[in-house]
């Protein structure tokens, strides 16, 4: 599947948008301030959704990539307008917080690498080795496990370095999640969550952090949303998924980790794609998440957020797929929609639509 048909699946045509949208674009009552705070895994594309809408609309985004653990928590104190969170809440914490998620996006988690002359996607990486390479056991680069399936890569005996989050993530928590499927050592020892007791390594912080302290550590791996990688110019892996194939990651084989998606069957939207069956689909595939309360004090303010994402998802297409991520087909988008209109209220009234 190409560009254009991902665009097809995930963004409608302007015919399409509903009154409030053609108010928001018209300029019209909407010129405020929505503050945000979550997730540093959308950040690069929803920077740039921001800075698109605020030209368009004079609506002004503040969103804070502080991570998922710190958006959960704005969120539950009400500090935050919305929240962004790669780690889903189950549906039962929902309720009791008085809470809503809907998926926005859905992109790949990727290894990226620090060594002399490597080049992206140039090394291989098997399941057992990823997890022993953050579980400390394999130490060097020109070890066995990591020797067998890279033939004519030149792996220096140069000790391995290991960089990891220190704020809660829900990049780590998608990495964890998919180490948990990987290594029952890693589920029994370490397990899965937004933060961890790492076994070793050098830690940093949101995805930036830990993509600079990669390119800076000769050595070293860490684990970073696709779009970092690429934005520094780092090496990655290839990754071995569960059909054993060694597939490079893309838009491509995002869209088809994410086919397997049961959104219609998903309680609260909480859904897992990491290691998904099939020969072309990324291993390492996330979703990333919105959280607002079902109670909103400001209707007009919960409105306006409503209609940002509203054409984030309807015309946002474009700008996502530019830095790597897969935009939310429109079926998904229905869903979204329908639960907004039942469950998001002021003072008891619906607040979508209008």
């Amino acid at each position: 599947m190409n560009r254009r048909s991902f665009l097809k699946l995930g963004v409608a045509g302007a015919a399409s948008m509903g009154i409030l949208a053609r108010e928001a674009l018209a300029g019209k009552p909407y010129k405020m301030t929505i503050n945000a705070a979550g997730a540093s895994f959308p950040f690069p594309v929803y920077s740039d959704w921001a800075y698109k809408y605020e030209k368009l609309t004079g609506m002004r985004l503040n969103y804070q990539p502080i991570g998922s653990g710190g958006g959960q928590a704005q969120i539950k104190a009400k500090t935050v307008d919305f929240a962004g969170s790669d780690a889903p809440m189950k549906p039962a914490d929902l309720d009791e917080h008085g809470l809503v998620q809907f998926p926005m996006l859905m992109g790949g988690i990727v290894p990226i690498i620090n060594l002399p002359g490597l080049k992206a996607g140039q090394l291989k990486l098997s399941r057992e080795a990823l997890s022993g390479i953050f579980l400390g056991k394999i130490k060097k680069w020109n070890d066995g496990a990591i020797k067998k399936e890279n033939s004519g890569v030149n792996l220096p005996d140069r000790d391995i370095q290991v960089v990891h989050r220190t704020d809660g993530s829900g990049t780590t928590f998608i990495f964890t999640t998919y180490l948990s499927k990987m290594s029952s050592e890693w589920k029994d020892k370490v397990g899965a969550g937004k933060a961890v007791d790492w076994p070793c390594g050098l830690g940093g912080k949101q995805n930036q952090g830990v993509a600079v302290t990669v390119s800076k550590v000769p050595g070293a791996v860490g684990y970073v949303e696709f779009a970092y990688a690429s934005e520094n110019n780092l090496a990655y892996a290839q990754m071995q998924n569960q059909d054993g194939k060694y597939i490079m990651p893309t838009i491509e084989t995002f869209q088809a980790a994410a086919a397997n998606a049961d959104w219609g069957n998903a309680p609260g939207f909480y859904l897992d794609l990491t290691d998904q069956p099939g020969a072309e689909s990324w291993p390492i595939t996330g979703v990333t998440f919105i959280l607002m309360h079902k109670n909103q004090l400001s209707k007009p303010k919960a409105q306006a957020i409503l209609t940002f994402l509203d054409w984030c998802y309807r015309h946002g297409g474009e700008l996502a797929v530019a830095k790597h991520y897969v935009p939310m087909p429109l079926s998904v988008v229905q869903l979204v929609q329908t639960m907004w209109c039942k469950d998001l209220k002021s003072n008891g009234q619906p607040v979508w639509p209008v």
